[in-house]
C-alpha cells in the first residue's frame, strides 16, 4: 500500500509540473481575489507569479523523485518574495495569507490530479493523508523562513528609515529662510523616495503669522520644487507662482482635514486637480506620473500648506512605509518652516522699524559731503541696533554719529531709536562730544533701570564727531566704539590712519569719563565712521580687515556713493555676521571771505559800531535785503552781551546756506525767553530776536557762551 501511495503521489506531481505555468496563472488570479490589497504592488504581483511557479517545481521534483517534502527547502524566489513584500511595506499577515492561499491551491491541484489517475478511494485517502502531513510541516518550516526574511528586511528598513530621518533632520532646517527650508525638504524627498517634490504654502501663511485663511478655494504659492532630473520641467506650476486649489479636490481635503492622502493614479482617469490646465495634463502624460502622496504642513496647530510627492521614473507605487517616512520628514519640516516664517515676519518688522528710525536722507548742510549704507545681518543673527546720523549744528558745523546697540531683534531696534533721539536732543544743546556722551551714558543707565529684570541689559557703543568747516577742526569722542578711518586728500594709501582716539567705556556702565580729541583736517579729507560688523570676518584678522578698508577708501571714485559700494564689496563678500552701518564724510572748508568777525568793546556805545560793521559786511556779500533784520538782531545780542555778560565780547557773521550771527562773551550764564508784562521796561529783546530769526540758540564753550541766530537767505 505504501508503495502505491508513493507511486500515485509521484505521478500526480508529474502531472502538476507539466501544467506548472497554467496552475501558476490560476493561483495568481485566485490570490488577486482573495487578497485584493496585492494589486497595490505591481512588482510584487509579478514576483509572486514566479514564486508560485518555483514552488510548484520544488513540490513536483520532490514528490516525483520520492523525496521527503518535509526536508525540502523553500525556493529562493519565495524568500525574495517575502523580502520584497517587506520592502514595499506590506503587512506580514497579508504575506502569510498569500502563502496559505497559494499552498492550499497547490494542494487542491494535487488532489485533482490524483482523482484523475485513480478511482480507488482508499488509495486516494492514504495519499491525501500522507501529502497533508508533509505539506503542513513544509508550510510551517517555509513560513518560518519567510517570516525571518520579512522581519530581517523590516528591521533593515526601520534602521534605514531612522537613518534617513536623522539625515533629513540634519539637512532640513539649516536656515531661517522659508524658501530655503522648503527647498531642503524637496531635495531630501527626491534623494530618498520620490521623483518629484513640490512644496506649496497658503497665501494666508505667507502674509502674517496670525492671519486667518480667506474664504473660498485656498490659494497656494509654490515656494520650492525638485525633480530627480535636473532642469526637468515636470511641474506646470513654477516656483514663486500662485494657483487656486479646487474645492473638493484631494489636496483641498488634506488642507481641511489635516490627513495625508496616498493614491495610485490611473492614466485613464486622472484627478481633475492634477490636470487643471493643458500644461499640467501634458506634464502628467509626458512623464507618466503614476503615484502621489499629499501631506499637510502643520505646525503648532496651524496648517501652513502642502507637500506633494510624485513618482514617474520608478514603477513602484508609494507604500505605507514611504508614507510614514514622508510624514516624519514633513512634520519636522513644517516646524522649521513655521520657525522661519515667524522669524521672517519678526525680522521684516524689526527691519522696517529700524529703517524707519534711521535717517532717510542727509539734511542740507555745507560742512561735509556724506554718503551712508545700512546692511542688516544674515538671517540667523537677526536685525540689530546699528545707526548713523548727520546732524546740522549752529555755526555751519555738523555732527556725525555712528552707534551700535548690543543685541538683535525688535528690542535692539527700538532701543536704537530711543538713543538716536537722545543724541539728537543732546546735540541741540550743542555740548562737546565728551559731555554729550556723558549725558547719553546717563540716559542708558536710566533705561536699564526701567527695563524688566527678565530682559537683557541695555548696552551700546557710540562715536560722536563734530566738524567745523570754518576752523577745519574735527572733535571726536568714543564710548566703546571703534575709531574712524581718516584718508587725507593728498596722502598715499599707506598714510591713511586711524586717529589715536581714546576709547571710552561702552554706554550703560555709568560714572566713567570720556575724552575728546581734536583733528585739524585739510579740505577734502575723508572720514569713515562704521560699526564693527564691517570689519568682523571669519577668514581675515582685524588688522587685515582694516588694511582692506583703507585700500577701498583710497580707490578713486566719482562719488562717495561709489566709495560706499566699493567698501561693502571689498569687506562683505557674503551676508555679514552682524549689522553694518557705514557713514562716509568728505570735509569742506568755508572760504575765509564768507566769515567776518569783530571784537566788541564792552561799552554801550560799541553797539552802533557793531550794527554798522554788520551792515557793511552784508552789503559786501550782496545781502542788502537782510540788513535791516540783521542790524536789529546784532543790536539786541551785543547789547545783552555787554549788559549781562563779561568781556571779551565778539561778533561773528557767517555767510553759509543761511546767514549766521554769533555773539560770544565770557559769561556762562545763558539767557532765556520771558514774556514781558505791559509796563515792563525790558524783557522784549530776546523775544524779538526769536521772532526775527528762523532759528536761535545758545552753546557753551570751554569759557563762556555763544548766542547764535540763523536767517534764511532771500535767494533760498
Amino acid at each position: 500500500m505504501e508503495s502505491n501511495v508513493d507511486v500515485i503521489l509521484s505521478h500526480a506531481a508529474r502531472g502538476v509540473v507539466s501544467r506548472a505555468a497554467e496552475l501558476a496563472d490560476q493561483l495568481a488570479q485566485l490570490l488577486s481575489v482573495k487578497v485584493p490589497e496585492l494589486t497595490e504592488y505591481e512588482d510584487i504581483v509579478t514576483l509572486g507569479g514566479a514564486s508560485i511557479a518555483d514552488n510548484i517545481m520544488v513540490w513536483g521534483d520532490a514528490l516525483e523523485n520520492g523525496l521527503d517534502l518535509t526536508r525540502v527547502e523553500a525556493p529562493l524566489s519565495f524568500v525574495e518574495y517575502a523580502r520584497r513584500f517587506a520592502r514595499e511595506g506590506g503587512r506580514i499577515s497579508t504575506l502569510l495569507r498569500t502563502y496559505r492561499y497559494g499552498q492550499a491551491g497547490l494542494l487542491r491541484a494535487m488532489l485533482a490530479e490524483m482523482n484523475r489517475l485513480t478511482k480507488d478511494p482508499v488509495l486516494i485517502n492514504a495519499a491525501t493523508v500522507k501529502l497533508s502531513g508533509m505539506i503542513l510541516e513544509f508550510i510551517d518550516r517555509t513560513s518560518e523562513q519567510a517570516v525571518a526574511a520579512y522581519q530581517e528586511e523590516r528591521d533593515r528598513w526601520v534602521q534605514r528609515r531612522l537613518s534617513l530621518v536623522n539625515e533629513a533632520s540634519v539637512r532640513v532646517g539649516t536656515t531661517l529662510d522659508i524658501a530655503g527650508t522648503a527647498d531642503e525638504l524637496a531635495a531630501v524627498g527626491t534623494d530618498y523616495f520620490a521623483d518629484l517634490v513640490t512644496v506649496d504654502l497658503l497665501g494666508s501663511a505667507l502674509l502674517e503669522r496670525d492671519a486667518e485663511p480667506v474664504p473660498g478655494p485656498p490659494t497656494l504659492r509654490r515656494v520650492a520644487q525638485r525633480s530627480v532630473w535636473d532642469g526637468c520641467p515636470d511641474s506646470a506650476v513654477k516656483t514663486g507662482h500662485s494657483y487656486i486649489c479646487p474645492e473638493g479636490s484631494e489636496p483641498a481635503q488634506v488642507l481641511a482635514t489635516g490627513q495625508p492622502w496616498r493614491s495610485r493614479i490611473d492614466a485613464s482617469a486622472l484627478p481633475v486637480w492634477l490636470t487643471q490646465s493643458p500644461d499640467q495634463r501634458a506634464v502628467v502624460a509626458e512623464y507618466g506620473i503614476h503615484s502621489v502622496l499629499v501631506l499637510p504642513l502643520q505646525a503648532r496647530g496651524r496648517t501652513l500648506g502642502l507637500a506633494q510627492f510624485f513618482r514617474h521614473r520608478t514603477a513602484a507605487s508609494f507604500s505605507d512605509d514611504d508614507l510614514l517616512l514622508a510624514q516624519e520628514i514633513t512634520e519636522r519640516t513644517a516646524v522649521y518652516i513655521d520657525n522661519a516664517r515667524r522669524y521672517t515676519h519678526e525680522r521684516d518688522f524689526a527691519l522696517t522699524l529700524q529703517r524707519s528710525l534711521l535717517q532717510r536722507r542727509p539734511p542740507e548742510q555745507s560742512a561735509v559731503e556724506v554718503a551712508s549704507r545700512y546692511q542688516p545681518a544674515g538671517s540667523h543673527a537677526g536685525v540689530g541696533g546699528d545707526w548713523y546720523d548727520v546732524i546740522p549744528l549752529s555755526g555751519a558745523r555738523v555732527a556725525l554719529v555712528v552707534g551700535d546697540v548690543i543685541g538683535h531683534g525688535i528690542h535692539a531696534s527700538a532701543t536704537m531709536g530711543r538713543l538716536r533721539m537722545a543724541v539728537r536732543t543732546l546735540a541741540d544743546v550743542d555740548l562737546p562730544p565728551d559731555e554729550l556722551l556723558t549725558h547719553l551714558d546717563d540716559v542708558v543707565v536710566r533705561l536699564q533701570q526701567e527695563e524688566s529684570p527678565t530682559e537683557d541689559e541695555i548696552s551700546a557703543t557710540c562715536l560722536y564727531a563734530v566738524y567745523d568747516p570754518v576752523s577745519r577742526v574735527c572733535s571726536l569722542a568714543s564710548a566703546g566704539h571703534v575709531p574712524p578711518r581718516v584718508v587725507l586728500p593728498a596722502a598715499a594709501p599707506a598714510e591713511d590712519a586711524t586717529p589715536d582716539l581714546p576709547i571710552g567705556p561702552p554706554l550703560g556702565l555709568g560714572g566713567l569719563p570720556f575724552e575728546t580729541i581734536e583733528l585739524e583736517l585739510p579740505e577734502g579729507s575723508l572720514l569713515a565712521l562704521y560699526t564693527d560688523g564691517l570689519t568682523e570676518s571669519r577668514s581675515r584678522t582685524n588688522g587685515d580687515e582694516l588694511d582692506v578698508l583703507s585700500q577701498a577708501l583710497a580707490q578713486p571714485a566719482a562719488s562717495l556713493e561709489r566709495v560706499c559700494d566699493t567698501v561693502l564689496g571689498a569687506l562683505l563678500s557674503d551676508l555679514p555676521q552682524d549689522d553694518v552701518a557705514l557713514l562716509l564724510a568728505r570735509t569742506r572748508a568755508l572760504d575765509a571771505g564768507r566769515v567776518a568777525a569783530w571784537d566788541i568793546p564792552s561799552e554801550p556805545e560799541a553797539v552802533a559800531g557793531a550794527r554798522r560793521n554788520a551792515s557793511e559786511q552784508l552789503a559786501a556779500w550782496g545781502l542788502d535785503d537782510s540788513a535791516f533784520i540783521t542790524e536789529l538782531i546784532v543790536s539786541e545780542l551785543v547789547t545783552n552781551a555787554i549788559r549781562y555778560g563779561r568781556p571779551p565780547v565778539r561778533l561773528r557773521l557767517i555767510h553759509d546756506q543761511s546767514l549766521v550771527c554769533e555773539v560770544s562773551d565770557a559769561s556762562s550764564t545763558a539767557p532765556h525767553l520771558r514774556r514781558a508784562r505791559l509796563f515792563d521796561e525790558g524783557g522784549r529783546g530776546l523775544m524779538l530776536v526769536a521772532q526775527l530769526a528762523q532759528r536761535w540758540g545758545t552753546r557753551h564753550a570751554r569759557e563762556g557762551k555763544i548766542i547764535w541766530t540763523e536767517q534764511d537767505l532771500p535767494a533760498r
